[in-house]
């Protein structure tokens, strides 16, 4: 039997163990494109690209409860992604999993609501204007929608999949 398909979906709402500890020391993320291309991003990379902040965020943590108000910065997720593929390359969603398995599934059509404008997701390496540190997550998802169970926001950012 193939181990890969004995293992949940990181990408299906399902219940997530607490992850008080990096998972790894590795700061940087692979990006694979629409086409499978692979790339290496590291904070730096991030910091390129305009930053963008949103108040009154909460880390809702399996077995942590729930923490802040915060003001995350960042990169919104859709600037991210519009920098990384060429001009009308067609993409319809973006998975971003963790490097212990969690994972979450972003539609296209989320990140261009009118909506997200004023509290985009992004892909936060600061909080309350500090950066954050790898035991913060270096590198998380930040869906300022998040009410409750921890389900959207990624911790420990290891792969960022655009699909078409």
């Amino acid at each position: 039997m193939n181990p890969a398909h004995e293992r949940p979906d990181p990408l299906r709402p399902h219940t997530h163990e607490p992850n008080p500890d990096p998972p790894s020391v590795d700061p940087s993320f692979i990006l694979v494109g629409p086409t499978g291309d692979e790339t290496v991003i590291a904070v730096d990379d991030l910091e390129l690209l305009p930053r963008t902040s949103v108040s009154g965020c909460y880390i809702v943590s399996t077995g942590h409860g729930t923490s802040g108000p915060y003001r995350f910065s960042g990169v919104s997720l859709l600037d991210f992604v519009q920098s990384r593929l060429d001009a009308g390359m067609p993409w319809s969603q973006v998975e971003v999993i963790s490097v212990d398995g969690f994972g979450n599934r972003i539609m296209a059509t989320e990140l261009h609501s009118p909506r997200p404008v004023d509290r985009p997701v992004i892909l936060s390496y600061a909080r309350d204007g500090q950066k954050l540190t790898r035991r913060q997550g270096l590198v998380r998802l930040i869906v300022p929608s998040e009410k409750d169970d921890a389900l959207r926001q990624v911790k420990w950012i290891g792969r960022i999949v655009i699909r078409e």
